[in-house]
């Protein structure tokens, strides 16, 4: 019976729904801060599942929450982090899977690259064009869609037939692309359960590793002076210069020296990069301070405290190194997010039964990978203690790009995947 019902559920993934579905969220406007909008919408989808979906929305007090020791900082002012979740029943005890993802998105930039508005979705060629299309409302709207084809197995009482035991639900979180609070405001709130699947884009790869990131400042003195006597003063911008020397020096060494082989395949596992600089208040006035922001990457088996003190490492010896900056030394803190890397093992249940799973629905085994990104896996697995996987439709290199996009067949494919994920393995409850 167990298979007549994942056959059930696999067809009802509906295309047509789907489409619709992530063209109406990517109209939604919600830039990392602004998720409200995204999670009341996101739980109008639920309900479209019917009254077997149990649907919830809270808003968690950001302030409070701040205060929590596994809190992993955030980018952007905001006093309400918008939680949203539908679970679906079975009428007997047994597995509690969760399927979760993020509403935000980040920034779409100059929007003069964009061939199209960013928040007008736009598809062609089988593929859906606007920001978060790729991270993660596709994601978003692939595991939704797999929970209302679980839905739909539901009997006239609301509750899944048996054989199958337990629950599943989606819990969609804010806040992710500045540090993570989403997710910790959710693990906080008894959102969770025994596995995890986040629907971030990895081209329907199964991820049980990635590396994390820590976001920092640099703050550079100098001492300004006249443009036409610059000589006797010292611009920040170039003493900034130095130090990007160093950082991208120890960006080549981390890197090589990297022992994971599922690490040295993705080529450079913990970039460094800074993305954002502030300095000056005349043009003719040699600069004397400069503010850059970056990301710093976190090794496999590091923590942010780790990283943290490497960069702090770093710049301390390219001061030293400095006449200047000898003198006059550079600081560097934390400025934003605290993403630690995360790994785990290789045998890991979880993957082994959505790998399966995927097999059957794609007549192909998925790849199993390791990413150089963050995401919210290290929080459910690191604070909460679940393991989770990722798994979800789009490519990383289309995120946070102008002219994001994911291939609308790929969130399909993501859906009835995981909708007979859930049916496996609430029957194995």
């Amino acid at each position: 019976m167990t298979g007549e019902l994942e056959r059930r559920a696999v067809a009802a993934v509906s295309a047509e729904r789907i489409a619709d579905d992530l063209a109406s969220l990517v109209r939604i406007p919600s830039v990392t801060s602004d998720e409200t909008a995204a999670a009341d919408h996101v739980a109008g989808l639920l309900r479209a599942g019917g009254p077997s979906v149990a649907v919830e929305r809270r808003d968690v007090d950001a302030s409070a929450l701040a205060a929590d020791p596994a809190h992993p900082g955030s980018e952007m002012a905001r006093t309400i982090l918008p939680l949203v979740r539908g679970t679906v029943r079975a009428g007997r005890p047994g597995r509690r899977l969760v399927l979760s993802g993020h509403t935000d998105v980040v920034p779409v930039g100059d929007p003069g690259t964009w061939s199209t508005p960013p928040f007008e979705p736009v598809t062609d060629g089988g593929r859906m064009r606007g920001r978060g299309t790729c991270d993660m409302k596709g994601g978003d709207v692939a595991a939704v869609e797999a929970l209302r084809a679980l839905a739909s197995l539901a009997g006239p009482d609301g509750t899944l037939p048996e054989p199958l035991a337990g629950e599943a639900s989606f819990v969609g979180v804010p806040s992710e692309e500045d540090g993570g609070a989403g997710t910790l405001a959710a693990i906080r709130a008894g959102w969770t359960g025994d596995v995890v699947v986040v629907t971030e884009p990895t081209r329907l790869a199964i991820v049980t590793a990635a590396a994390g990131a820590i976001t920092f400042r640099l703050t550079v003195p100098g001492r300004a002076a006249h443009a036409s006597t610059r000589r006797e003063g010292v611009s920040a911008l170039e003493k900034l210069e130095v130090l990007h020397a160093a950082l991208r020096a120890d960006e080549t060494r981390r890197n090589a020296a990297e022992p994971d082989p599922r690490m040295r395949r993705l080529g450079m596992p913990y970039p460094t990069i800074i993305g954002k600089v502030a300095g000056g208040d005349w043009a003719s006035t040699v600069p004397d301070l400069v503010v850059a922001d970056g990301r710093y990457g976190v090794r496999l088996g590091q923590d942010c405290a780790g990283a943290f003190a490497e960069l702090q490492a770093v710049v301390a010896a390219a001061c030293a190194a400095d006449l200047w900056l000898r003198e006059h030394p550079a600081t560097v803190e934390i400025a934003g997010g605290l993403f630690d890397a995360v790994d785990q093992p290789a045998d890991l249940p979880l993957e082994r039964e959505l790998s399966a799973a995927v097999e059957h629905v794609e007549g192909d085994a998925p790849a199993v990978v390791a990413v150089p990104y963050g995401s919210d896996m290290r929080l459910w697995v690191r604070v909460g203690g679940i393991p989770c996987v990722l798994y979800g439709p789009g490519d990383v290199r289309d995120a946070h790009a102008a002219d994001e996009s994911v291939a609308l067949d790929e969130v399909v494919r993501c859906a009835r995947a995981l909708a007979a994920w859930l049916v496996r393995g609430l029957s194995a409850g």
